[in-house]
C-alpha cells in the first residue's frame, strides 16, 4: 500500500522530487498533528478506536512516542497507560528508584515498557550479563516460580554490590517481575512504529493518493472501504464513479478526487480493462455508449459486464442516463458485433482512415435513446452496492449522519474492543437477511447490519423475529439493540430489538434540511413537495437549499408558517418527489 502510494505521488509531481519513503523525516510536525488529532483511520496499528483514544490522550510528538504506544497498546501494559500520558504531559512528576534508571527509562518518562528496558535494568543495578538478563527475562514471561526466585537472590545480591539499599532493590525486582510476565520487545515495537509513522506521513501531507492507495490494496474488502467511504468524505476528498474514460484498473488520483477502479466493480475482469484502457489510449475518449460497444473487443467485455459497468455509472460522462443504456443494453450489443463482424471481413476499417480523431466512426449512425426518466437515487444505489459491495453516490445512512452519535452507543468499528455480553444500540442499513428454521420449526435469521464505517452480523432469534419480521428486510434503515457476541469467527450481535431508524430519530430531529439543488425539474417537484408537507404537519421546521444562479446556492432559514412530522413516511414521500439523499434530518 505505501509503495502505491508512493508511485501515485511520483505519477502526479514528475517535476518535483520523487519521494523516497525510505528517505523521509523522522521528526515531522505534520505527521505527529495527524496522530495527535487521533484520525488514523488506515493507518497501520493506529486504526481502532481505543487506539485513536489513545493518541488523542498521549499527543505523540516524537518517533519515541509511536514505539511506546505500540509496545502498551496491549493486555497487560494498557494499565500503565494512564500513568504514561500523566508524566508525558508534566502532570506527575518522572520519579525514578535508583539515579542508574534515568538513562534507562527517560525516553519512556521512567515507566518500564520494553522488555529490553528489564534486560538493562538487570545489567545496570544488578551486574547481570546480557545473556543472565535475557534468562530473566525468560523466565519472568514463563513465569517459572523456582527459578525466578534464584533470580531474585541473584538480583538482590548484585543490587547490593552496587550499594543500593535492600529495600530499594526489592521494589525494583517486584516492579520488573509485574512487568515482564506482558512485556513487549522494542526492536518488534519500533519495527511496527516505522510502519506506523510513514502511513501517517503519507496521510498526512498526501491525503488523496494515500486512500486512492488504501482502497485498491483492500479493493475486495468492502467492509473496510465502506469505513473508508467515510474518510475520504470526512478529509473533504470525493470518490468520483467508475468512469470508462477515466478510470484505471485500481483507484486512482484525478485532479483532487480519487476516481474508481473499473476492476472493483463484480463481473469485470482484468483482461477486459486493460483491454478498454488500450482501445482508450489508442483512439481518443468513448463518446457514447453504442460507439463504446463498436470499438471495444466484445469477446472481452460481455453483455453482463456492460451491465456492470451501466449500472455504477460508468457510462454517465457520455451524458446517457443509465436507465436509457439499461433498456439499449440487447440492441448496443447486436450493433457492436456487427461492427466487429465487418470489421473482421475488412468492409470497415474501423481504426484506419474512417475514423474521425475523436473516437467516434463516420461510417455508422448512431442509434437514439430512449425518451425515458432516470432511475431514483434509491435503485441507483442499490444496483452500486449489488455490483462493488457499497454505495458509490451517496449513502442511505447520510441524511442520519449529524444525529446517529446520539442515537448509538456504538459503531461496527467500535465492536472488537467492546467486551463479551455488552449491550449495544447500531444504527445502519440491512443490506442481506438469511433466514432459515430451527430445529423446533420456528424462524429466525442471520442479517449483515452496514453503518458508515463497515458491517457486522446480527443474529436474529425467533422471539425478536416475529415481532419484527417487517423490518427484517434488505435495504431497511433501522436502529438495533443487542449484546456483543464475540467468538473465534469474529464479533458479532446477539439481536434484542429492531426499530425504524427514521421514527427512533424524529424523537429528536429539531430541523428538516432539504437540498434541491440537485434536482433537474425543482420547479415542476414544488407542487408535489407542499402536498407532502401538508400530509404530515408537526412541529419540526423546515429550510431549503436553493440554486440562485448557476454558481450560487443559498440556504434559507427556516420557512416561516411550515412545520411537519418527520416520520418514516415523510422521509420516504419526499425521497419520491426528490430522490435519496435530497432530506437530512438535524437535532
Amino acid at each position: 500500500m505505501i509503495k502505491r502510494a508512493e508511485n501515485l505521488i511520483n505519477e502526479r509531481h514528475p517535476g518535483d522530487p520523487p519521494l523516497v519513503m525510505e528517505q523521509m523525516p523522522f521528526d515531522d510536525p505534520k505527521t505527529f498533528a495527524l496522530l495527535s488529532s487521533g484520525k488514523t483511520i488506515g493507518l497501520f496499528q493506529l486504526e481502532s478506536s481505543g487506539m485513536r483514544d489513545l493518541l488523542t490522550g498521549l499527543k505523540p510528538d516524537c518517533f519515541e512516542d509511536i514505539i511506546a504506544i505500540i509496545a502498551l497498546y496491549r493486555p497487560g501494559p494498557m494499565d500503565l497507560i494512564p500513568d504514561f500520558i500523566k508524566r508525558k504531559q508534566g502532570r506527575i512528576p518522572i520519579a525514578y528508584e535508583v539515579p542508574e534508571l534515568e538513562p534507562i527509562l527517560k525516553d519512556t518518562y521512567g515507566v518500564i515498557v520494553y522488555q529490553e528496558q528489564v534486560m538493562a535494568i538487570a545489567n545496570k543495578v544488578a551486574g547481570f550479563s546480557l545473556g543472565q538478563a535475557d534468562i530473566l527475562r525468560r523466565a519472568m514471561g514463563k513465569k517459572k516460580p523456582e527459578e525466578m526466585e534464584k533470580l531474585r537472590a541473584q538480583f538482590l545480591a548484585g543490587a547490593k554490590k552496587n550499594t543500593i539499599p535492600d529495600r530499594k532493590a526489592e521494589k525494583l525486582y517486584e516492579l520488573i517481575q509485574k512487568f515482564a510476565g506482558y512485556g513487549f520487545n522494542k526492536s518488534h515495537a519500533a519495527a511496527y512504529a516505522v510502519v506506523c509513522y510513514q502511513t501517517g506521513y503519507l496521510k498526512a501531507h498526501y491525503p488523496t493518493e494515500f486512500m486512492a492507495a488504501l482502497m485498491t490494496t483492500d479493493m475486495g474488502n468492502a467492509d473496510k472501504i465502506v469505513g473508508y467511504f467515510t474518510e475520504c468524505r470526512d478529509l473533504n476528498i470525493k470518490v468520483l464513479p467508475p468512469d470508462v474514460n477515466e478510470s484505471h484498473k485500481n483507484f486512482t488520483v484525478v485532479d483532487h478526487a480519487i476516481r474508481f477502479g473499473l476492476a472493483a466493480i463484480k463481473n469485470v475482469g482484468e483482461g477486459a480493462v486493460e483491454s478498454i484502457i488500450e482501445i482508450r489510449n489508442e483512439t481518443g475518449p468513448f463518446k457514447s455508449f453504442f460507439e463504446f460497444c463498436r470499438r471495444v473487443d466484445l469477446h472481452k467485455v460481455n453483455k453482463r459486464m456492460l451491465e456492470g459497468l451501466i449500472k455504477t455509472g460508468a457510462f454517465d460522462s457520455t451524458g446517457a442516463k443509465r436507465s436509457q443504456l439499461a433498456a439499449v443494453l440487447d440492441q448496443a450489443v447486436e450493433d457492436g458485433a456487427a461492427a466487429q463482424r465487418e470489421r473482421d471481413l475488412g468492409q470497415t476499417n474501423i481504426f484506419g482512415d474512417e475514423l474521425n480523431g475523436q473516437g467516434a466512426t463516420e461510417h455508422f449512425a448512431m442509434p437514439s435513446l430512449p425518451n425515458i426518466p432516470e432511475w431514483d437515487q434509491g435503485e441507483r444505489l442499490k444496483h452500486e452496492r449489488e455490483l462493488t459491495g457499497f454505495y458509490i453516490s451517496s449513502h442511505p445512512l447520510a441524511r442520519y449522519e449529524a444525529t446517529i452519535q446520539s442515537l448509538a452507543t456504538a459503531s461496527t468499528i467500535s465492536l472488537p474492543e467492546l467486551s463479551d455480553g455488552r449491550e449495544v444500540k447500531l444504527c445502519g442499513i440491512i443490506t442481506t437477511v438469511k433466514s432459515m428454521l430451527t430445529k423446533k420449526g420456528d424462524r429466525m435469521a442471520y442479517l449483515t447490519l452496514e453503518d458508515l464505517l463497515g458491517v457486522v452480523e446480527v443474529i436474529v432469534f425467533p422471539d425478536l423475529y416475529k415481532n419484527d419480521a417487517d423490518l427484517i428486510v434488505p435495504e431497511r434503515l433501522v436502529r438495533i439493540t443487542g449484546t456483543v457476541d464475540r467468538g473465534d469467527k469474529g464479533t458479532k450481535i446477539r439481536g434484542s430489538k429492531i426499530e425504524p431508524l427514521a421514527e427512533v430519530q424524529a424523537q429528536t430531529i429539531k430541523r428538516v434540511h432539504i437540498r434541491l439543488t440537485d434536482h433537474p425539474n425543482v420547479t415542476e417537484q414544488l407542487p408535489r413537495l407542499r402536498e407532502v408537507f401538508q400530509r404530515h404537519p408537526g412541529g419540526t421546521t423546515v429550510s431549503l437549499t436553493l440554486r440562485m444562479d448557476s454558481a450560487l446556492e443559498a440556504e434559507t432559514a427556516a420557512l416561516p408558517h411550515l412545520t411537519v412530522t418527520p416520520s418514516e413516511h415523510f422521509v420516504a414521500e419526499v425521497e419520491e418527489v426528490l430522490g435519496r439523499g435530497a432530506i437530512f434530518l438535524l437535532s
